[in-house]
C-alpha cells in the first residue's frame, strides 16, 4: 500500500489507519531519513492504540512505553551500533507476543528485525511524504 502525505496530520492519519489493523504480537519496522516522519506516523498509531499517550521520539531514551489496552513499545535504533548495544537496551526481552512494537531506524540492525515485521518506508516526495506499507497484517 502506498500513501502520499502532504503534511504531518496526514502522516499521523496513515499511522492511525494502520493501528486499526494491529494486535498483540505485531512488529512495525520503520525506515526513513532524519525528519521523514517516522515519529509522526507512530504518534498517529498511538492515538488509536493508547489515546492521550505523550508520543515523542525515543532517540535518546532508546525506548518509550505507552500504556493502553495493549502495551506499545516505541524504539529508536539511531544511536545503536550493533547487536551488543541492542542487547543492552532490553530489546531481546520485550514481551513481543503481548504487545505492539514500533521500531524506528531498523536499517541500523536489520538482523534483529522479525521476518514477519510490517515494514513502513517513509521518504520525502517533493513537499510531502511517500509512505509505503508492506502490510502483512491485513
Amino acid at each position: 500500500m502506498i500513501i502520499y502525505s502532504k503534511d504531518v496530520g496526514q502522516t499521523e492519519k496513515a499511522g492511525a489507519e494502520l493501528a486499526e489493523k494491529l494486535g498483540p504480537g505485531d512488529f512495525v519496522a520503520l525506515y526513513g531519513d532524519l525528519g521523514a516522519g517516522k515519529t509522526a506516523f507512530v504518534r498517529g498509531a498511538a492515538s488509536v492504540l493508547c489515546p492521550g499517550a505523550p508520543v515523542c521520539s525515543p532517540t535518546y531514551a532508546i525506548m518509550n512505553v505507552y500504556g493502553g489496552k495493549v502495551p506499545v513499545y516505541h524504539l529508536d535504533l539511531y544511536r545503536i551500533d550493533g547487536d551488543d548495544d541492542l542487547y543492552s537496551t532490553g530489546y531481546y526481552d520485550l514481551p513481543v507476543g503481548q504487545s505492539i512494537v514500533f521500531c524506528e531506524w531498523c536499517e541500523k540492525c536489520p538482523e534483529a528485525i522479525p521476518d514477519n515485521a510490517i515494514k513502513v518506508f517513509i521518504t520525502r516526495d517533493g513537499d510531502g511524504r511517500r509512505i509505503e506499507i508492506a502490510d502483512t497484517c491485513a
